[in-house]
């Protein structure tokens, strides 16, 4: 059975404004460049106890979750990797499918000794995440996923051939040639019509991810990343197919992006999905509201969420 509970959390937190710059990770916290079959993963590692795995998305890189590091490394060990050709990571050719990266972390939390996790996903965060999910789940003990679709399910026809993701089919050499030098711009454009606010996205954030995005293959692999998608909703369709999630799952939406439809989209693939809504918020959960969102996260993995 899942829960229905809807909420906007304006009425059980504070709203206050994003932070200014990217918060570093806590002292303590270790960095691993974990080798895989066909790529390096640049992985932050600290705390320990239950594990927690944090993906990030599009725009963002693992730098998006210290925050809510600084929070769970209390009493828990953290793992928050660089996808696969972003960030840090190393940059390949192939294997963007959502299906392979899922079992590429299924592998590194091998090499990390961690049989069972909770998973915390953003964007195509959330992509990997349901694939390493269906694919693995007795391995992830609960998942709180933030405003984004997932391919071939739900609303994504609907999601996918809406103007404002034309980028899902923004690729190709030429393409590149023209975001060459030019990734802030490209960059702008998603924090500012993604969001509730531009201002909520600082200037400091917007230049750190654009220095990311403007490494060698950067672009050109974030792009592979949607040009996946059509063999992302195929496999979707299959693990839908197969069976429903059975943990429990929060599905966190953008009150300004997709609100309840990503509650909606995850019952679809879920059998407990609790949905909420965050106020004054477009995509960028993290950085528009990220008192209010660190506070759900939090609140869902130690098993407090709904309880005040």
């Amino acid at each position: 059975m899942f829960r229905s509970l809807i909420v906007l959390l304006g009425a059980l937190a504070p709203i206050v404004p994003a932070q200014a710059e990217v918060q570093p990770f806590p002292a303590g916290f270790r960095i691993s460049d974990i080798k895989t079959e066909t790529a390096t993963l640049h992985v932050r590692i600290g705390g320990h106890g239950p594990a927690v795995l944090l993906l990030h998305g599009f725009g963002d890189t693992g730098d998006m979750w210290a925050p809510v590091a600084t929070e769970l490394v209390r009493d828990h060990t953290v793992i928050v990797p660089d996808l696969r050709g972003m960030g840090l990571s190393s940059h390949q050719d192939g294997g963007y499918d959502k299906k392979s990266q899922a079992r590429e972390l299924a592998k590194v939390l091998d090499g990390l000794d961690v049989h069972n996790a909770v998973l915390v996903t953003h964007d195509i965060g959330n992509m990997v995440g349901y694939a390493l999910a269906a694919q693995f789940p007795e391995r992830i003990k609960s998942w709180v996923i933030m405003d984004a679709p997932l391919p071939g399910i739900g609303h994504w026809e609907e999601t996918a051939h809406s103007p404002k993701t034309w980028h899902f089919y923004f690729r190709g050499p030429d393409v590149e040639r023209l975001v060459a030098g030019r990734e802030r711009i490209l960059l702008d454009r998603f924090y500012n019509e993604l969001s509730d606010d531009p201002h909520g996205i600082d200037e400091a954030t917007r230049q750190h991810y654009a220095a990311l995005y403007a490494r060698p293959g950067a672009m050109h692999d974030a792009f592979n990343q949607f040009a996946a998608f059509d063999q992302d909703a195929v496999d979707n369709r299959a693990f839908a197919a197969h069976a429903k999630l059975p943990m429990p799952v929060l599905a966190i939406g953008g009150e300004k992006s997709y609100g309840t439809l990503l509650a909606d989209d995850l019952r679809q693939v879920a059998t407990n999905v609790t949905g909420v809504v965050v106020a004054k918020s477009g995509h960028w959960l993290m950085e528009e509201q990220r008192f209010a969102t660190v506070t759900l996260i939090v609140s869902f993995i130690s098993g407090k969420f709904g309880s005040t």
